[in-house]
């Protein structure tokens, strides 16, 4: 059975607004709680870079 974590920067305070993480056998885990049948499969090198890419992207300018 799939052990689920959920992120403690998700908002929603009856959990329906989580992403969920967790550790399958080669790669991560990740799931929405409020869909936690779509399940997106990444390694754990394509999640660092992903989370990177997210803290150091520039943010757009507010029109």
């Amino acid at each position: 059975m799939t052990q689920w974590q959920k992120s403690s920067f998700s908002n929603g305070h009856d959990g329906a607004e989580c992403v969920e993480l967790a550790h399958g056998e080669t790669s991560l885990l990740l799931r929405e709680s409020d869909d936690p049948a779509r399940i997106l499969t990444v390694t754990p090198t394509a999640l660092a870079a992903l989370l990177q890419g997210v803290v150091t992207r520039p943010r757009p300018p507010e029109a």
